[in-house]
């Protein structure tokens, strides 16, 4: 790698893991967790935690969508917009993401920042995540995937789509040019999503959740521009553009799944000069640092770990479920859900919809049995 190639990784790489810093001391100080958020609305009726995950995607979607209109990145090169619809992948991976970060009581987001605030539980949770995504990238649960799962999508691609975003949907359906659809589907969502989060007083009246939401949002386009951006240059060798320092080879914003599968396999594998530092695995450490320098400078820096062995089974049997449902949905609440719906692709809504769903599920199910049992 030449010294300029070597000097964009760098840039990539730091700046991934500058924002998962900041990513991890505010997600912490707001509390930030998507299956929290669901576990009030189900358990309380509360929607303030959801209110601020919807204005970050709120603010995600209007970021990413300008560097989009600006033509600083190429939006059509990333995973999420790709011209193939695996609708069955995105469904069952996302159920089963759903039902296992419910069963771990939190996403892989939420597990990083409780590993970065000392739980040896989330260390654990994240290991066998981390397998199990591994497995279902490259092994066992891959072959499975591909064979019974993947071969189930729509190839848009041959029907003429440049992409798989809603902005293309509004091209083939109303003959808009590509400019106008993106503006338009971009207004839409925006509309219908501040109306929904500010019409809430109380949460309006929450300064802590609005700016949570407000920059845990921005730090998704923030993302693109650093990897599609600022880590798209030449390679010295094929005299191409590249993105670099990304495992997916192109450009990327802030997921977790993937990423803590692909930090195990480096930390593994240390001496294999093929592996390197990459964007996701960079953001994924910067999130833990970040939440536990918030920890500590509040002291609430707490190991913990299982409070018995059925609590041992059910966080394992999540962290399986989140490994290969995060996998196969092409992402987590955070891939699926900010990174992949900033990007109005039509597969992130069927992911995050699915995610939703199989998370409720769980929860009813077992406020359900705590009622039986009670």
């Amino acid at each position: 790698m030449s010294a300029n190639a070597a000097d964009l990784a760098q840039v990539v790489i730091g700046g991934g893991f500058a924002i998962g810093l900041v990513f991890g001391a505010v997600a912490t100080r707001s509390n930030f967790c998507t299956m929290g958020a669901l576990s009030d609305i189900v358990n309380m009726g509360h929607w303030g935690r959801m209110r601020m995950w919807l204005l970050a995607i709120a603010v995600a979607i209007l970021g990413t969508s300008l560097l989009s209109l600006a033509g600083l990145v190429d939006l059509s090169k990333s995973v999420a917009q790709r011209p193939v619809l695996p609708w069955l992948s995105l469904l069952v991976g996302g159920l089963l993401f759903g039902v296992g970060m419910t069963l771990s009581g939190g996403c892989a987001n939420k597990n990083l920042l409780r590993m970065g605030g000392g739980s040896l539980r989330s260390f654990v949770v994240l290991v066998f995540m981390g397998i199990a995504s591994y497995m279902t990238l490259k092994g066992l649960f891959g072959q499975w995937r591909a064979t019974f799962l993947d071969p189930f999508s729509v190839a848009l691609g041959e029907k003429g789509w440049a992409d798989g975003s809603l902005s293309t949907a509004l091209v083939k359906a109303l003959g808009m040019d590509a400019r106008s659809a993106l503006i338009a589907s971009t207004a839409i969502v925006l509309v219908a999503l501040l109306a929904f989060i500010f019409k809430d007083a109380r949460f309006r009246a929450n300064a802590t959740q609005v700016t949570g939401g407000l920059v845990l949002g921005a730090l998704i386009p923030a993302a693109w521009y650093v990897s599609g951006h600022l880590g798209f240059g030449e390679n010295p060798e094929t005299l191409e553009n590249v993105y670099f320092a990304t495992n997916s080879r192109t450009l990327e914003s802030m997921s977790f799944v993937a990423p803590v599968a692909y930090s195990l396999e480096l930390l593994m594998m240390w001496t294999d000069k093929s592996l390197r530092l990459s964007f996701g695995i960079a953001t994924a450490v910067g999130v833990v640092i970040g939440a536990a320098l918030w920890s500590l400078a509040t002291g609430k820096f707490r190991l913990e770990g299982f409070a018995s062995l059925d609590d041992l089974r059910q966080q394992l049997l999540g962290a399986v479920l989140m490994g290969f449902g995060g996998v196969t949905a092409i992402g987590c609440t955070i891939g699926q859900g900010l990174t992949g719906l900033s990007t109005l692709a039509i597969g992130s809504f069927i992911a995050v919809g699915a995610i939703v769903a199989g998370s409720v599920a769980t929860l009813k199910y077992m406020l359900w049995k705590m009622e039986a049992d009670a």
